[in-house]
């Protein structure tokens, strides 16, 4: 269905004439999330089913896909491609499958398991096509893409990541200064109870900054992290008014389960990886041998091109569709969806991970 190849047991390149076509797979997840709220029962573990075995077996079956696309397809994906109108859809299902999540919990009777399953299916949905989206959108030029972003950050009440992520993570990646950089043995766990601490430590000191060099004082206007804390609070309160407080608990939980799904991407991203520092103190400049690529297909469409990306800490303004495969970046032996199943058995994410982190990257 997504390849065009004479076999499954080898690294192909492929060239197929709708290759883009294979982005409308990213939009399984929430339709797994919608079937599980129809029906109920064990279908309301459907998504996190699909996301965490069935697609690592996919990935484990299906060849990786190496090819980069060519320039005639780059210079027409740098101007607004239909592929670009794929991730503004993501807008109305994100916030669609949040309102169904929260109004079939409030009004309609589940068991605790049901109740489990499809907070934990919508939490998948907020972070694969919620935040993992305004991640690639908060990347971009133009500021109607950037304020969309952070609209899709509201549900996981993450705002702050836009600033953490564009003005500290991007400069800071594969060093000890980036919270959002997992060290070398760190449990998943450990790196989950730093990095979200300190990433919103890092927020508010990026602001400050920000700020302090434009002469301008906390309670300004152009203090984006007090607009942030305001709009969620709002969202939060409007969430009050129409679902009452055991909406607002559903959608604390939601959020949580969003904001883990991507802090243990994170921790994937860059595990081990270090940026040497250089005589003037300053450390070397972010390469394609700085975090982790990933070509297997499935975790590549599912995450709108995430797993490339070495190429996209390179050329971070890179639209999700022009990202490269570099031969010298560390190569992750799995996906990324099998990766995370991975990392939560720390033992055995650390036997099957430290033998391939490069000598010279070590950290």
């Amino acid at each position: 269905m997504f390849l065009n190849c004479p076999t499954l047991h080898s690294d192909v390149k492929i060239t197929p004439k709708m290759n883009d076509l294979k982005y409308l797979t990213a939009y399984a997840i929430p339709l797994c999330a919608l079937t599980g709220l129809y029906y109920g029962g064990l279908w309301a573990y459907l998504t996190p089913i699909y996301a965490f075995v069935i697609v690592p077996i996919l990935e484990a079956v299906f060849p990786k896909q190496l090819d980069n696309i060519s320039e005639d397809q780059r210079a027409q994906k740098k101007q607004l491609h239909w592929t670009d109108f794929l991730l503004y859809a993501n807008i109305i299902i994100v916030f669609g499958i949040l309102y169904l999540t929260l109004s079939q919990l409030t009004r309609m009777t589940y068991s605790l398991s049901e109740q489990i399953g499809l907070i934990f299916s919508c939490g998948i949905v907020i972070g694969s096509n919620g935040i993992n989206v305004a991640h690639e959108l908060g990347h971009r030029k133009s500021r109607i893409e950037q304020q969309l972003g952070k609209l899709l950050l509201l549900p996981a009440l993450y705002m702050h990541f836009y600033i953490e992520h564009n003005f500290g993570h991007h400069l800071n990646a594969a060093t000890p200064e980036d919270p959002a950089t997992a060290k070398y043995n760190q449990s998943l766990y450990a790196f989950w109870l730093s990095s979200i601490p300190g990433q919103y430590r890092s927020a508010w000191r990026i602001q400050r900054n920000l700020l302090s060099r434009e002469g301008r004082g906390f309670l300004s206007v152009y203090n984006d992290m007090l607009w942030y804390h305001i709009l969620q609070m709002m969202y939060l309160g409007l969430l009050f008014f129409v679902f009452g407080g055991f909406g607002v608990l559903i959608a604390f939980f939601v959020a949580l389960a969003g904001v883990l799904l991507l802090e243990t991407i994170n921790y994937i991203e860059h595990y081990g990886l270090r940026r040497k520092k250089l005589e003037s103190g300053r450390y070397e400049r972010v390469r394609e041998v700085h975090s982790w690529n990933s070509n297997h297909i499935f975790g590549r469409i599912m995450l709108y091109e995430l797993t490339r990306h070495s190429d996209h800490h390179y050329r971070s303004n890179k639209k999700y569709q022009l990202l490269d495969y570099h031969d010298i970046s560390p190569q992750l032996p799995y996906g990324y969806p099998t990766a995370m199943v991975l990392s939560m058995i720390p033992p055995l994410w650390f036997r099957l991970m430290n033998k391939h982190i490069p000598k010279d990257q070590l950290g």
